[in-house]
């Protein structure tokens, strides 16, 4: 490891361990930081990778703020321009914080009687050492989804039951779907998968192959749609060009309100 001489102005951050930043809340204090600044009345730790790259880049994600510079820019050149981006920065780590609290008040508690999203309507998990396999059950108020598990079953026992069943119905109700637009558009499915892709609700191939993130059965049906079109219209044009989306409205003539409510955030978090 390269070391700095006093007041070189230079940092080499290979090899270097995280230091803890006591007083710097979680949002504002990267896990692998290496260098604090104040930015308005905010103290931030962030972390800061040298590369070989033209300029410097800053990335505000759910671990915080993550800033790339080339090697041969000095520190001071780093901080003045992250404190040119002051609020840019400050404002996305507040949405940060507001998506990871989202996120953790949407968490499954994984028991008997725990409440889970399926074509948009809340469903309600009920354990019966009885019953056999996994069967939903209409019932007063939310619909019961009855797992064949004793009353003590594990979290994971439960989770792993209950995600089972949902993707058993995600491949039904996408097949369903896929028929039905491809009769429209007047094209082929030659093969449909299920995915657990972290960056994408669907793909398409131009063989005619499709995927699906199974956690698309959380939405209502409207919003399926959207993304089963979506996938489909792009086996008549491999793009997003105004051809493409003339085809995606053709079937769904409001797909812009169905994609804004495509949010990742509106799940619960199942793991």
């Amino acid at each position: 490891m390269t070391k700095t001489k006093p007041g070189d102005g230079q940092l080499s951050l290979f090899g270097e361990s995280p230091r803890v930043f006591a007083g710097v809340p979680p949002i504002l204090r990267h896990p692998n930081a290496q260098r604090e600044l104040r930015l308005g009345v905010h103290r931030v730790a962030y972390e800061l990778r040298r590369g070989r790259r033209r300029s410097i880049g800053f990335v505000v994600g759910s671990d915080g703020l993550s800033v790339s510079a080339p090697r041969w820019v000095n520190v001071g050149q780093i901080e003045s321009a992250l404190r040119e981006k002051t609020e840019w920065i400050l404002r996305k780590l507040a949405e940060q914080q507001e998506r990871t609290q989202r996120l953790l008040a949407s968490r499954v508690d994984w028991r008997d009687g725990a409440s889970i999203p399926f074509l948009g309507a809340p469903v309600i998990v009920t354990l019966d050492a009885h019953a056999s396999g996994s069967m939903l059950q209409a019932s007063l108020g939310a619909p019961r989804l009855v797992i064949g598990l004793p009353r003590g079953a594990t979290r994971e026992q439960i989770r792993d039951a209950v995600q089972g069943w949902l993707k058993r119905q995600a491949r039904r109700v996408f097949e369903e779907r896929c028929a039905h637009f491809a009769s429209r558009l007047g094209v082929t499915v030659t093969r449909l998968a299920l995915s657990s892709a972290r960056t994408r609700w669907g793909s398409a191939n131009a063989d005619g192959s499709i995927r699906l993130h199974w956690r698309l059965v959380h939405f209502a049906l409207p919003i399926i749609d959207y993304v089963v079109a979506h996938e489909l219209a792009h086996l008549r044009h491999m793009d997003h060009s105004p051809r493409f989306w003339d085809v995606v409205r053709s079937v769904v003539p409001d797909y812009e309100a169905a994609r804004a409510n495509l949010s990742d955030d509106s799940l619960p978090v199942l793991d």
